[in-house]
């Protein structure tokens, strides 16, 4: 009877041990995630701010009267031309062209 006891409470701390360690092991992995996703929430927030920050045409065209005055000027987006180094030298070419070659 006292094999029966020894051998059923060893058995229980054994069991008992084995699950505070995974436990434990989930619990900091969980932490772990936690604090990632908490970085990631500010980084969004940050972004997020950012970009109605400076995506809207009203804060777009304040920001030219305030900082570039007349220095910009529209340009039509086919003009644009995209320079590239090349092994044999500079080669220009237009960007519109390879936006519709990549899609």
């Amino acid at each position: 009877m006292k094999k029966i006891a020894l051998t059923s409470i060893l058995l229980l701390v054994l069991t008992t041990s084995l699950i505070k360690n995974s436990t434990k092991e989930i619990e900091d992995k969980i932490f772990t995630i936690n604090e990632n996703v908490r970085s990631l929430k500010e980084e969004l927030g940050d972004v997020m701010l950012e970009y109605n920050y400076l995506s809207k045409p009203e804060k777009l065209i304040q920001h030219q009267s305030k900082y570039f005055e007349n220095d910009l000027i529209k340009i039509d987006i086919i003009k644009i031309k995209q320079i590239r180094l090349n092994d044999d030298g500079l080669k220009i070419t237009n960007l519109i062209k390879e936006i519709q070659d990549n899609e």
